[in-house]
């Protein structure tokens, strides 16, 4: 599914992209629908970028076993061991 904002509708909000996606991003996050790497991948962030953002709102970070199991695979994935 793809949507579509037109430029002119962030200009109405005085918005960028990236602002727009790390809006939807802390939004989902907050609702638990999104996991700290799902939401730092949405927002187009690394999970450090998105948890300074999560700070500066004074966010608290709900992270659980199934987001670590999440996170150890995506590392493992990417070569760490």
């Amino acid at each position: 599914m793809s949507i579509v904002i037109d430029d002119e509708t962030l200009q109405a909000i005085q918005m960028s992209e990236a602002e727009m996606l790390a809006e939807i991003a802390i939004l989902l996050f907050q609702q638990e629908r999104f996991t700290l790497g799902q939401a730092s991948r949405f927002a187009r962030m690394n999970q450090l970028q998105f948890q300074r953002l999560l700070a500066s709102r004074q966010i608290s970070l709900h992270y659980d076993v199934t987001e670590l199991r999440e996170d150890v695979k995506s590392l493992e994935a990417k070569g760490w061991r």
